[in-house]
């Protein structure tokens, strides 16, 4: 099992940048992909953006070109630097991990919130 603790979010402006940080912990040399999923009032939980151990990455539409997901692997961290924050980005954002397989490694932590204020 993996435990993850995610960090970074806050109230931010429209056009403003946050950085979001995952600390990983527990059976980490299973992971693959490290990553982060999103989840609005009143809607499902999508994934925002994912990268491989070797560094491969992909990004939902609606974030492209705006995010960038990075990976510490010696430490087990992942982060995500969004720039250009639009209100609908406005959700809380969760960490997780997978194998190769593709199945999740971590249960769900608490998130971070993150609200864009037009």
């Amino acid at each position: 099992q993996v435990q993850v603790v995610e960090s970074g979010g806050c109230l931010v402006q429209a056009g403003g940048s946050l950085r979001l940080s995952c600390a990983a912990s527990g059976s980490i040399s299973s992971i693959n992909a490290m990553g982060w999923f999103r989840q609005a009032p009143g809607k499902q939980r999508d994934l925002v953006a994912r990268i491989t151990t070797a560094g491969s990455t992909y990004y939902a539409e609606s974030v492209k070109g705006r995010f960038t997901i990075s990976r510490d692997n010696a430490n087990n961290m992942v982060y995500l630097q969004m720039n250009s924050l639009k209100p609908e980005d406005t959700a809380v954002y969760y960490c997780y991990c997978s194998n190769n397989a593709g199945r999740h490694l971590s249960s769900w932590g608490q998130g971070t919130q993150v609200t864009v204020s037009s």
